[in-house]
């Protein structure tokens, strides 16, 4: 009974750094998922909430992270000129709030409905985190983070998890 007790305490410890240190990546200002997603409170709510993929398992995790492409993501051409990668912008918002995603963190621009010209598919905007290198251990991190703030779990990420 000791043993297990000191086990789990040792898996608690365990998972508890490793979530830190994902909340770490997660959050890192300079490329971490935060610049556009936002869990429990931390980070920024650019793009989709990320509590949905919380329940995959950590290999459908690493692959939505290490996508090139998202569906989500569209390009928007402004009648004053200019365009950018962006999301679409809710319904019914006036002013509306789009952000230019190919500045990081993404540049936020307050436009009416009006001045947008068109919304396209994307085709050359690439999600950040695919163009970072993580290492497994890394991903591991950030997907334990990301299923702890998503959906409760303490359960550590097993890098060959990730592959």
């Amino acid at each position: 009974m000791v043993i297990w007790v000191a086990l789990l305490m040792a898996q608690s410890a365990t998972a508890q750094t490793q979530i830190d240190r994902g909340e770490a990546l997660f959050l890192d200002p300079a490329l971490g998922c935060g610049t556009c997603h936002a869990l429990k409170g931390k980070g920024t709510a650019v793009g989709p909430d990320l509590r949905g993929i919380a329940r995959l398992s950590p290999a459908g995790i690493a692959m939505a992270i290490r996508s090139s492409v998202t569906q989500y993501v569209q390009v928007v051409t402004l009648k004053s000129g200019g365009s950018f990668p962006t999301l679409p912008p809710p319904a019914g918002d006036q002013p509306v709030k789009i952000y230019d995603l190919s500045k990081m963190p993404p540049e936020p621009h307050d436009v009416q409905r009006a001045d947008i010209g068109s919304m396209a598919p994307n085709s050359a905007w690439k999600h950040p985190p695919s163009t970072r290198k993580y290492t497994d251990a890394q991903m591991a991190d950030i997907i334990a983070y990301v299923r702890y703030a998503g959906a409760g779990s303490k359960t550590p990420v097993d890098p060959d998890d990730v592959k």
